[in-house]
């Protein structure tokens, strides 16, 4: 990490000097998670060049940049993140950034704290998934219109008009799920994942949502953790339990074999994507497509 910061520094330096150039007149835009690269193209359509430093199946929280992702950052006009220390490692390089006259966007920056779920496993203090409360994704896209409008003022009307297409289609993702949701019990509502990502899914649609590995997962579960988990399952007949995209299966296996050695049984439901959108082409790479998936996939294993 000292070697990319020292890098980082000189390429500023430089910068400072030599005004970035658009290609093809059009502003450069650096994404960090796939939700968000996912976001900022919708918005901005043909309108902007974007470059996602995060790939399917990237968990964000143990992501480090690479040299090429600094010089992606440095020569970028606008630079959009999700914030609340979801990014760990990149947490400096951004800090290194913000000393410079270039600033990242922090897009959750813009939820108001008693909004959001508090979380000791955080520099924020704050569990940092927020996109999976769709209102505060809607907001996410709010931010990001306001943004690109204000650093290409000729485009804007093409932003506006996106954003409010998009917003259309958050709205009737929201009512498909709540549909969806509402086929479920609510005492089958209890999702148990790798690790905590979906407290605000829980939250928005009246889930108990418990996860091995705390809100981070570079954190381990312990045998105890495991032990705890498997009485909670029994206890409330949980006919399935889910593993996540971007964290390894082990966790969740582990937690089925302790299950069977209580005398029961417990079904895989299915892969969730948490942290990381599916591979782009594929409509779970969208997240759209992305929240109809896990929706379908949690309440069909759960019903």
């Amino acid at each position: 990490m000292k070697k990319i910061l020292v890098l980082l520094s000189i390429l500023l330096v430089f910068n400072c000097e030599n005004e970035t150039k658009k290609k093809n007149g059009k502003l450069n835009v650096v994404t960090t998670t796939t939700m968000i690269t996912d976001l900022v193209k919708n918005i901005g359509g043909d309108s902007i060049n974007v470059e996602g430093l995060m790939g399917a199946g990237v968990d964000p929280h143990l992501y480090k940049a690479s040299e090429g992702d600094v010089t992606k950052l440095v020569n970028a006009d606008v630079i959009f993140y999700n914030g609340l220390h979801l990014e760990g490692k990149l947490v400096d390089v951004f800090e290194k950034m913000e000393s410079s006259t270039k600033k990242p966007v922090a897009l959750a920056d813009d939820i108001s704290k008693n909004q959001l779920i508090g979380s000791d496993y955080f520099a924020s203090n704050y569990d940092p998934h927020v996109w999976f409360n769709i209102s505060f994704f809607k907001h996410f896209a709010e931010k990001v219109t306001q943004v690109l409008s204000q650093q290409d003022p000729d485009n804007a009307e093409i932003f506006r008009a996106n954003e409010k297409r998009y917003l259309a289609e958050l709205n009737k993702l929201n009512d498909d799920v709540q549909g969806v949701v509402d086929a479920l019990e609510p005492e089958k509502r209890i999702l148990v994942t790798a690790h905590d990502a979906f407290n605000y899914f829980g939250q928005a649609y009246d889930f108990k949502v418990v996860g091995l590995q705390g809100l981070s997962t570079a954190t381990e579960a312990g045998v105890q953790d495991v032990q705890k988990m498997a009485s909670l399952i029994i206890e409330n007949n949980v006919k399935a339990i889910f593993i996540e995209s971007s964290v390894p299966k082990r966790t969740i296996e582990a937690l089925r074999e302790a299950v069977k050695s209580k005398g029961h049984d417990v079904a895989i439901g299915g892969t969730l994507y948490s942290d990381a959108l599916g591979n782009a082409g594929t409509p779970e790479g969208t997240y759209l497509g992305m929240y109809r998936y896990n929706i379908k996939t949690i309440v069909s294993a759960l019903y």
